[in-house]
């Protein structure tokens, strides 16, 4: 096997906005040759980050499996270089139309992190693995 790279793609109702969203709090820039009607995404070395538009549940063939509301079954961790890195970003997320669930601490097996909310409800990790 010979896998080459990971994509990870988000449902949402604004791709637009939700790829302006991470594009500002991770520097991270489009993807543009990847934009479709209902496509965004960002590119970091090998990572595609996507954003979905939820017809996207359709296209898939798992129409039934859409939930009425934002579910959270997932999640993204973002790995930063520095504790000032995840704490700088868990303000930015805030300044951006996120929300933080949970501010920085240090976890039981030495990660320092924040647990936030992007302005659609997706909840992800800003992680410096320490």
């Amino acid at each position: 096997m010979s896998l080459l790279a990971c994509d990870i793609n988000l449902f949402c109702r604004d791709p637009e906005r939700l790829m302006a969203f991470y594009a500002a709090l991770l520097g991270l820039p489009e993807n543009a040759a990847a934009r479709s009607p209902i496509y965004r995404a960002l590119r970091f070395g090998e990572v595609e980050l996507g954003f979905n538009r939820t017809d996207a549940y359709a296209l898939l063939g798992i129409a039934e499996r859409q939930p009425a509301a934002p579910a959270t079954t997932a999640y993204a961790t973002f790995v930063l270089g520095t504790e000032a890195e995840v704490e700088a970003l868990a303000a930015r997320v805030v300044e951006l139309g996120g929300s933080v669930i949970k501010p920085p601490y240090r976890s039981y097996y030495g990660a320092f992190q924040v647990v936030a909310v992007d302005p659609e409800g997706n909840v992800f990790r800003l992680n410096h693995r320490g």
